[in-house]
């Protein structure tokens, strides 16, 4: 389970503050979160904050198609953020612009935020330099004009079925942005959590344990996980003390459910 913590680009201030918080990953945004007469003063901050701490445990998110951003990353190691990516070409012009002899190539964080990017969802997934998937839920919205849930919830499931056939990690849901409703983020992860999503990102330090506690598995959960190992350490077929039948395909949610558990 992963919790990442979007900070503001032009909030220097708050950097160490979000590494503090016990986020996995603590992402430095120059998109959304800052207005454009602040762009080059965030820049100005990211690079200075890169070149004394180093790019360990963050990501940048960039401005889609701001070269500016991008050749401040280029002497930096540290994993990008991409927004609106609508296909392979997007990510290659990426990775075409941070190239380096000296360096491996970074791993790039594909955000689809419209119609055309969820249509390329398999094609982005399988791109060699994409590390993660993930859906930018309002912008998404806002290019289907949708309003119900139902469309959230197909995107969703969409994503976590790419992201699985690519064999890249379980996809983190999108920040909530309803920051006082911590009972109603809490309801959405763990709804979140059952469709296969591996954590979320956050827009607020307040939110990041409670992001973290909704992903961790029940006491229920974990029991029947113990119970449906031990039942099944023989192999073969096995029946629980409530009659439920399990075989090898529940072995592997319950050694999944307890994988949770450590890293919760």
């Amino acid at each position: 389970m992963t919790v990442a913590l979007y900070v503001p680009g032009d909030r220097p201030d708050r950097f160490a503050k979000a590494v503090a918080t016990g986020a996995d990953v603590v992402i430095l945004d120059l998109e959304d979160a800052v207005a454009a007469d602040a762009k080059d003063a965030s820049r100005t901050a990211v690079d200075a904050w890169l070149a004394e701490h180093g790019g360990a445990g963050l990501q940048v998110r960039v401005t889609a198609g701001s070269g500016d951003d991008l050749a401040m990353l280029a002497a930096h190691d540290v994993a990008v953020r991409l927004p609106k990516v609508r296909g392979a070409a997007d990510v290659d012009a990426v990775v075409d612009r941070l190239a380096h002899p000296d360096r491996v190539d970074r791993p790039i964080h594909a955000l689809v935020e419209d119609a055309a990017g969820l249509t390329a969802l398999d094609e982005i997934a399988r791109h060699p330099a994409v590390a993660s998937l993930a859906i930018g839920e309002a912008d998404l919205r806002a290019d289907l004009g949708a309003t119900s849930p139902a469309m959230l919830q197909h995107a969703r499931i969409l994503l976590v079925v790419a992201a699985r056939a690519a064999g890249l990690p379980a996809p983190l849901m999108a920040a909530y942005p309803a920051v006082r409703d911590l009972d109603g983020l809490e309801a959405d992860c763990r709804a979140g959590a059952a469709l296969g999503f591996g954590g979320r990102t956050a827009i607020h330090p307040s939110q990041v344990d409670r992001i973290r506690r909704a992903f961790a598995p029940s006491d229920a959960e974990v029991a029947w996980a113990r119970e449906t190992l031990a039942a099944l350490a023989s192999g073969g077929v096995a029946t629980l003390a409530d009659g439920q039948m399990v075989d090898e395909a529940m072995a592997r949610r319950a050694r999944a459910t307890l994988a949770r558990l450590e890293r919760s």
